[in-house]
């Protein structure tokens, strides 16, 4: 008998086997493929390793702007892509690591979930069956392929978040169903190698959800880069390698050597026996509460199953309030401060309510807003570059509410925000903190002030 049981080896697995391991829980976690899930294998961490490759590139490129030159530079596609995998077998060979230091017996193959008794939840895998006095569902998110007429003939030419990660060879063209983080962040990293690549987007902007200024502040960097964009544009078939799309009233076409679709993702909920439970689903995920119970006694899920966040920070989180309240302490998962990320060149980064977002729920703000430049660090290792800084604090008390960012490096720096509104910390606190200088962060503090 073991204390947890948990189906799925991503974020929110394995950050929960390793917290109940360490708290003295006897765990036993089953994973499919590799440890890690998507965010490891197919996401996060291989999209950031060639998007730091193009990065470099890029900078070499230019580095007459700071006064270094060099000749003849070029990539090679081939080591980028094959320093990714090495970058991926070493981070998952680290998170085996951790589940041996903490005692967490792991089993690979497919889990299927028997159910639910007084002695306890079972599932089985290969014939072997387990008990677990607790059950913890992470069993993730998989790409979502619309209905597109023509899509499935189309074969090769179409990619998700997954095929595109392990091309060969450098497309000459792509173009991409979809301008949100996964299909900006493919955008940019082809963009910086010199892929013709064009984005054709649903909604009126890029990165939905995010600050508009700020994306489409984005949009127009990457506009003068050679991206081109379709907006408001609704994808009505494929041929070939040909998208056809309808805008404006008429219907446009494009071509490109590869298609890649990113239009979202949706909840892994078949396959495992979730339905031996009865487990209450909504909106395509599992239904959780605050503490990530279902509604069936001692069965929990956490991460993008639940179909809320879809982010691996997120998911981590949602573990950990799992192992939490399993092992004595009280805890409760809150969305008001999940930073959100894109890993373009310059990147993006916010947190907390939009200006949108706040309008939408009547919330009465006031918001500042100043150019990255006035960081100086900033201006020392970005020449000619832009990006801007906006923060926005409720109308009444002063506190922060959202903070929002373009420019390198904001995500190593957005999580002060998120401490920022996690702790409802007002102008007046924030105004007392001691930045260092000269950092880009200083540009938090700088906004601040400007109130």
């Amino acid at each position: 008998m073991y204390d947890l049981i948990i189906i799925g080896g991503g974020p929110a697995g394995y950050v929960a086997a390793e917290r109940a391991g360490h708290k003295g829980l006897k765990v036993l976690l089953f994973e499919k493929k590799s440890m890690g899930g998507v965010c490891l294998n197919e996401g996060c961490i291989p999209t950031k390793t060639l998007l730091y490759s193009a990065k470099t590139y890029e900078n070499a490129l230019h580095g007459d702007k700071y006064g270094v030159f060099g000749d003849n530079i070029r990539f090679d596609f081939g080591k980028i892509v094959a320093r990714k995998n090495k970058v991926v077998r070493k981070l998952v060979a680290g998170v085996e690591g951790k589940m041996k230091m903490h005692h967490v017996t792991v089993v690979k193959g497919e889990a299927m979930i028997v159910g639910r008794s007084p002695k306890g939840v079972e599932v089985t895998v290969g014939g072997e069956s387990y008990l677990g006095a607790n059950l913890l569902i992470c069993t993730g998110s998989e790409a979502f392929v619309p209905p597109i007429p023509g899509l499935a003939e189309a074969g090769d030419i179409i990619l998700t978040n997954r095929e595109i990660l392990d091309l060969k060879d450098q497309p000459k063209s792509l173009v991409v169903i979809g301008g949100g983080v996964i299909g900006m962040e493919f955008a940019s990293f082809y963009n910086s190698l010199g892929t013709k690549v064009t984005i054709v987007e649903m909604l009126p902007e890029i990165l939905g959800g995010l600050d508009f200024e700020i994306s489409a502040m984005l949009r127009d960097i990457y506009s003068k880069k050679g991206i081109e964009y379709n907006l408001n544009a609704k994808v009505v078939k494929i041929e070939g390698n040909k998208v056809i799309f309808e805008k404006d009233g008429k219907t446009e076409t494009i071509e490109g050597e590869k298609i890649l679709v990113s239009v979202g993702r949706r909840a892994v909920t078949k396959g495992f026996g979730l339905e031996n439970l009865n487990v209450e689903l909504f909106r395509g995920g599992i239904k959780v509460d605050e503490k990530m119970r279902t509604n069936v006694p001692n069965v929990f899920a956490a991460g993008d199953v639940t179909g809320f966040s879809l982010l691996a920070h997120t998911a981590s989180r949602e573990g950990e309030v799992v192992v939490n309240n399993l092992t004595g302490r009280a805890d409760k998962m809150r969305y008001d401060a999940i930073p959100g990320v894109v890993y373009t060149n310059p990147e993006v980064a916010g947190v907390g309510e939009t200006e949108e977002s706040a309008k939408a729920k009547g919330i009465n703000y006031k918001v500042a807003k100043l150019p990255m430049a006035y960081a100086g660090r900033f201006v020392a290792e970005n020449e000619g570059g832009s990006g801007l800084c906006k923060v926005l604090v409720g109308a009444k008390h002063g506190e922060v509410i959202g903070v929002h960012m373009l420019g390198n490096p904001c995500s190593e720096m957005i999580y002060g925000a998120c401490m920022a509104i996690e702790q409802e910390m007002t102008l007046a606190e924030m105004q007392e903190v001691v930045f260092p200088h000269p950092t880009v962060s200083e540009i938090f503090k700088e906004t601040i002030f400007a109130f």
